[in-house]
C-alpha cells in the first residue's frame, strides 16, 4: 500500500504496520485502564471523606454497612488473642498493625485495628501491645482487612501463642484462629478513631493512589501511543527516489 502526500510517498511495510497498531492497541488499552482507576478511586476516596457524616451503632444483628462508615459499638476487648498483621508500613518503617477482637455487649464479636506499631528489634521480638478488658463505647469506621496485590506461596495455618502475627490473613482464617463463628456482618474490621484511647499510630486514609494520579498515568499512556503513530507515520514517509533505489 502507498499513498501520494506531497512529494513524498507514504508506504509502510505490513509487518511494521502490524506492529505499530498492536502497540498503540496496547497503549491506550493501559491508558484506558488508568482511567477507570481513576473513576474507581475517586468513588473510594469519596466515600472515605463521606464516611463520618452520620456514625451507626452495630450489633451482632447489624447488616453489612458500607466501607468507611463511622460506626460505634459497645463491649470489651479481648487483649489475650490478639493479632500482629505483618508487613505494614507507616512513614518508610515496617511493622505491624495491631489487631483486637472486640466482644459486642449483646453477643457477637469485630475485629478492630487498633494501629501500626513499629517492628522491634527482630521479627522474633514481639511488641508489648496491652489493653484492659473494661465495658467501652468504641468508635471507628467500617473497613475491610489488609489484602495483599498478589498472593504467593502457600499460606502457613495460624495458631498461638498469642500474639499471633500473620501476613494479609482472612477474616475466615482469623474467626478459625480464634475459634468463634458468631461475628457481626456489619464489616470485617474497624477503624480505630485516632481520638480513641488504648490505640497506636492512625493515620487513616483511603488507599493507594489518589485519582488524579491515575489520569496523569493515563494522560502518559495515551501521549506515547500518540507519539508513536507519529514516528510510524514518519519514519514511513519516503521520496520517490528512495522507494525506485
Amino acid at each position: 500500500m502507498s499513498i501520494k502526500v506531497g512529494s513524498r510517498i507514504f508506504a509502510p511495510r505490513p509487518f511494521t504496520t502490524l506492529l505499530t497498531l498492536v502497540l498503540i492497541a496496547m497503549l491506550i488499552s493501559l491508558g484506558r485502564w488508568q482511567l477507570r482507576r481513576a473513576d474507581e478511586k475517586r468513588v473510594l476516596f469519596d466515600s472515605f471523606a463521606a464516611g463520618t457524616d452520620a456514625t451507626r451503632l452495630i450489633d451482632l444483628g447489624t447488616p453489612r454497612l458500607p466501607r468507611y462508615q463511622h460506626i460505634e459499638a459497645s463491649g470489651h476487648y479481648d487483649q489475650a488473642r490478639q493479632i500482629l498483621i505483618d508487613n505494614m508500613v507507616n512513614a518508610d518503617r515496617a511493622g505491624y498493625f495491631v489487631i483486637t477482637p472486640f466482644a459486642l455487649t449483646d453477643g457477637g464479636w469485630v475485629l478492630v485495628n487498633r494501629g501500626w506499631v513499629p517492628l522491634g528489634a527482630s521479627r522474633a521480638v514481639r511488641p508489648t501491645i496491652p489493653v484492659t478488658s473494661d465495658t467501652r463505647q468504641l468508635r471507628g469506621r467500617a473497613d475491610n482487612l489488609p489484602s495483599p496485590g498478589i498472593q504467593l506461596g502457600t499460606r502457613a495455618t495460624l495458631a498461638p501463642p498469642y500474639p499471633v502475627v500473620a501476613a494479609f490473613p482472612s477474616h475466615a482464617e482469623l474467626a478459625q484462629l480464634l475459634g468463634e463463628s458468631s461475628w457481626t456482618k456489619a464489616t470485617d474490621l474497624v477503624l480505630l478513631d485516632p481520638a480513641e484511647p488504648d490505640g497506636y499510630v492512625r493515620n487513616w486514609a483511603a488507599p493507594g493512589f489518589p485519582p488524579m494520579r491515575h489520569i496523569g498515568y493515563a494522560v502518559q499512556w495515551f501521549a506515547l501511543a500518540l507519539t508513536l503513530f507519529v514516528i510510524y507515520v514518519v519514519t514511513n514517509l519516503r521520496r520517490d527516489a528512495e522507494l525506485t533505489t
